[in-house]
């Protein structure tokens, strides 16, 4: 049976399926699709070419388009104040610096001011820094303890998720254990001591004790500075001035200690950097000698003597050269 291509029936053709073209009695013929639509004139008319096309710009047209955006990962709210984690700890840091020497300078005032009179401008300039660094330096404090929350909710977060699991604490208990005065003295240490177990180095867990341990003496330190202003006596409130200087010179020396710790978890260095790994290897081969030792002539000397008188006859007894 042979097959129209067109119309896609039967030709009914008693001719073989597989005989020859020249024994066939029908014959296939190769038209245009618009063969019957087409006039074809006796002379063929030209048109006009017309102007050449020009462009007033350059075409923005062409066979490459651009590849596909690539799709943002959705931003988490979190993660805004957490990336002005490290700034807002080193700003910490500077300004219980500046508040520690504020209220070491108004110390010194207060001891000379126990034989001799103060200039008026001096006072103004002790009063000015110690109100101005003692109100900067805990609105920073409390700014940074915020983003470090966050960037615990977001560390605790990706650290879970790149073993397979979830975080099995919710955001609401990170954020009570870490805000709620007294508590938070226990649980940010908790918290971080989980974050630290999932870490490949094993100093990052040394390294959240210490600064647990920072953590606590300094929540000790700012309840006794506190208590301490409000002594009675003037050698008591003198006193009081230079334990306030001392614990602001303490947070920022805890500052810059959290700061080498979340660093630390994140596989950096103080300074940022990546933190590389030193491995020691053991020497298990044994030493070999870069240098022969010095013989003496005359020994040399007899062994050669040796090695002839037991040399056969016609061997060359300096046929071996050792260079030494």
């Amino acid at each position: 049976m042979h097959w129209c291509p067109r119309c896609r029936g039967v030709l009914l053709s008693p001719g073989k399926v597989d005989a020859p073209p020249e024994k066939r009695n029908y014959r296939w013929v190769a038209r245009r699709p618009d063969h019957r639509d087409r006039r074809v004139s006796a002379r063929t008319v030209r048109a006009d070419p017309g102007p050449t096309p020009r462009y007033t710009e350059v075409p923005r047209w062409g066979l490459l388009d651009p590849p596909p955006a690539q799709p943002r990962a959705p931003r988490r709210p979190l993660r805004g104040i957490a990336d002005r984690r490290d700034r807002l700890l080193v700003m910490t840091a500077t300004a219980f610096v500046l508040a520690g020497l504020a209220e070491y300078g108004r110390y010194l005032i207060l001891l000379q001011n126990r034989t001799r009179l103060i200039p008026s401008w001096l006072l103004w300039i002790s009063d000015a820094t110690v109100w101005l660094f003692g109100t900067l330096a805990p609105i920073l404090a409390l700014l940074t303890a915020l983003s470090l929350v966050a960037w615990l909710i977001e560390a605790r977060r990706a650290a879970y998720a790149a073993h397979g699991s979830r975080d099995p604490r919710r955001s609401w208990t990170l954020i009570a254990g870490c805000v709620i005065p007294g508590v938070n003295l226990v649980w940010p240490g908790v918290f971080l001591t989980e974050l630290a177990a999932a870490h490949p180095d094993p100093r990052a867990l040394r390294a959240v004790r210490i600064w647990w341990a920072a953590w606590a003496t300094s929540g000790v330190l700012f309840v006794a500075a506190t208590l301490w202003r409000n002594a009675s006596t003037l050698q008591a409130e003198a006193d009081g001035v230079s334990f306030t200087g001392f614990t602001d010179l303490c947070a920022a020396g805890f500052a810059v200690l959290t700061l080498w710790t979340v660093r630390l978890l994140e596989g950096r260095d103080l300074r940022g950097n990546p933190r590389s790994a030193h491995r020691l290897l053991i020497a298990a081969d044994p030493a070999q000698e870069v240098i022969a030792p010095v013989e003496p002539g005359g020994a040399s000397t007899a062994e050669e003597t040796e090695r002839s008188e037991s040399a056969e006859p016609g061997e060359n007894p300096h046929k071996e050269v050792v260079a030494k």
